[in-house]
Formats: C-alpha cells, structure tokens, sequence
C-alpha cells in the first residue's frame, strides 16, 4: 500500500504556490458585487448545451480564479498555477501604480466584466510585464500610469521600447464563427432528435456558406435553422440559395459504425480542419452536419489586418516599438497548425514590410496555451513566438535582444 505522507506533502507544497490573497484581491478590486453577478452569468451560460462549452473556454481564467479561492482539496494544475501567478503579478502592478492608474485598473477590470469580454487582455498585460521583467527590461506600465497610447516602456542600459498588448479573436479569420455554429446546432438539436425518432438511420447534412455565419449575426441563424426544418419536414434532398447551399445524403463514411469519437474523427479526415462538425444521436440513428464556408479561414491574414491599424494608432513612433498579439479562440490542432505551417511567421514578416510597421521594431505572438504555461507541442517553449523587423534601426541593439530576437 502507497504511503500518503509524500502526496500529502507535495499537495501542500504545490498549494502553497497559490497566492489565494492576489485572487480575493482580484475580486476585490473588480468589486465583490460585481464579481458574483458576472460568475452567476457565466455559470448560467456554461449550462447551455455545446454553446456552453465554448463559454468556459472563453471565460476559463475567470472559473479558474472563482474555483481557486475556493481552496479545491487537491492539488492545482499547471494552468490553475500559472493563472494564479499572472493575477498575483497584476495585483503587484497595482500596488505600484498612483490612485489615478489604479482607477483605470479597476475601470478595465469593470469592463472586462460585461457583455462578452473577458480578463485575457489584463493577462496578457500582466504576462508581459512577468516576461520583460524576467529578461531583466525595467518595465512601466504606463498605459495605466500615465493613459499612454502603448501600454508598457521597456528600459534597459539606456535604451527604451514601446510595447503595445492587444487581443485578437480568430473568429475574425473564419468565415463561420465557432461560436455561432455551436449556437446553430443547440437550435437545431431538438428537431434533430424529433426528426430521426421518425426517420431512423444515418445521415449527413453538408452546407456551404457563401456569405459565412457570424455569431452577432443572430436574423442569419434564424433563417438557416427554418430553412433546415423546412427541409427535414419536407424530405428534401437539397435547398439553395444565394446564401447557403444545404444537400442531405445518407451517411456512408466508413466509422459511421464507430462510436461518436470515432465518427467525429473520421469526419475530421474527411472534411479537413475548417469545417465544422456536429452529430446528433438518437438511439442507432445519426444525424451529422458538416458546414463551411467558400473561403478558406485566414487567421493570421486578420491579424496582419489588426497589426496595420494598431502600430500607427497606439505606438508614439519616438522610440522602437513591438507588437505583442495575443489570439484567442483557436484550439490545439489549429494553433499547432498555424506554427507548424509558419502561417504566422509569414503575416508578421510581410506586415513588417509594410509603411505601417516602420516604427515596430519586433511582433511577438502568444495563445493561451502559453499563457496556461503548457508545454510542447502544445505550445510555444519560449511563451511567445518572436519576428524581428531587421530593416528596422534598433533591431541589432544587443541591449534589445531578449525582447526582439526572432524565435524561428
């Protein structure tokens, strides 16, 4: 029999690694009131079928941070610590800043409470003031000190970098966003269960999207589900139109005798990483729906879009400056993918030859599977991928070097 005494230890050990004080002043600072009302929001919604799932994605730290003070009896993931240091570091800056930074802190913090934000953006300002500092960059967070365009002045033997933080959705480079097909087949799935009580088999619904689904596009998803329940109704094999072309053909993949995972696994085979996928069951019958839009997603032709409008916008032009993006809603095959393929490097690298980056000096990416401080292949071992500018002045500055240093 093991002895517990060492696991016992070790999970003393490991929770003592969680400053349960930064997060009650976390709450605190957001306002206790607040804090409970947005947690209740997001539980509420958690519970809504696959819709659900993408909002504790979305809204992981927040959940991470509520479980977490309250003092789980076991020990804390990597993901649970390292969202735990990035609040401790967060409630550190606060303590450095005047009342008049501190304000604007609390003032992010009250927006990133509402509506469908949410607190990666404060995260990854506290994870790149945690990384500057570590490579030894005095690190100012001006953007709330002193409400600078940037967000961060890096110092370092005399040499100062501007630093701007910014969060961009993936959504923006997909033609059908995650989240509002997770909407459409939570609508759907009801009739889908009514409708294969009657009609049992196996079948597969293939739509193409030339006009793309976007979530706060809620009239388009209306307009398809009817159209989806017309159809089944009316045991057409086909509808088109000008905005989706609907075909339904029996199931005959060669896992449609597997199991769900197997079957999602093979649909993934066959339709590649962009469609997106659902399967409804009802007994031995299954109804799957595959959907896609005509053109190809393009993520990082999105954020080469946001980059050109940020570095003109946010960065003063006075002394280097570096980009530090930040992409959410992308899952673990895709931002694989997106590095693997060198997609990233690509955008970054053609931005920075553009009239708009001649005062970046550096563009960093990052996920949240850094962030979450996972490792490879997952993702990145440094926490951030790297693209220096070299036809930018500073970009040989040994000074600057730890920061700008291309990655790959």
């Amino acid at each position: 029999m093991k002895q517990l005494a060492p696991a016992t230890a070790e999970t003393k050990g490991e929770s003592a690694q969680i400053d349960h004080a930064a997060l009650d002043e976390l709450v605190a600072c957001a306002g206790r009131k607040s804090w409970s009302k947005r947690l209740a929001e997001i539980s509420a919604r958690a519970s809504l079928g696959r819709t659900g799932r993408v909002v504790q994605q979305r809204h992981a730290i927040e959940l991470t941070i509520e479980r977490l003070r309250g003092r789980p009896n076991r020990p804390p993931s990597v993901a649970e610590r390292s969202i735990a240091a990035l609040a401790a570091t967060l409630m550190a800056e606060q303590d450095r800043l005047t009342p008049a930074g501190r304000g604007r802190l609390r003032e992010r913090l009250a927006t990133a409470l509402t509506d469908d934000n949410t607190l990666v953006p404060l995260f990854h300002l506290a994870g790149c003031i945690e990384r500057q500092r570590g490579r030894d960059f005095e690190v100012a967070a001006v953007g709330l000190e002193e409400d600078a365009p940037f967000d961060l002045l890096l110092s370092r033997r005399g040499t100062e970098a501007e630093l701007v933080c910014d969060v961009i959705s993936a959504e923006g480079g997909r033609g059908v966003h995650r989240s509002a097909w997770f909407s459409l087949t939570d609508r759907i799935d009801p009739d889908l269960q009514m409708w294969l009580a009657s009609h049992p088999g196996r079948y597969l619904l293939k739509m193409t999207l030339p006009q793309g689904l976007e979530s706060a596009d809620t009239a388009a998803l209306g307009t398809l589900h009817t159209r989806i329940r017309t159809m089944l109704e009316a045991q057409l094999r086909s509808d088109q139109s000008a905005d989706a072309v609907l075909r339904l053909d029996p199931l005959v993949l060669a896992a449609a005798q597997a199991d769900e995972l197997g079957l999602l696994a093979s649909l993934r085979r066959h339709f590649g990483p962009e469609a997106h996928l659902s399967v409804t069951a009802s007994g031995q019958a299954v109804f799957v729906m595959a959907a896609r839009a005509v053109q190809a997603d393009d993520v990082p032709a999105a954020m080469r879009r946001r980059m050109s409008a940020l570095a003109p916008a946010r960065l003063t032009g006075t002394r280097p400056g570096i980009l530090a993006m930040f992409v959410e809603d992308v899952d673990r095959v895709e931002w694989r993918g997106l590095r693997a393929e060198l997609q990233l490097e690509r955008e970054a690298r053609q931005f920075l030859t553009l009239p708009e980056a001649n005062a970046v000096v550096a563009v960093t990416c990052q996920s949240r599977f850094e962030m979450f401080g996972l490792g490879e292949p997952d993702a990145v071992a440094e926490g951030e991928l790297r693209f220096r500018n070299p036809s930018h002045p500073s970009a040989k500055m040994p000074s600057l070097a730890a920061a700008i240093q291309s990655s790959v």
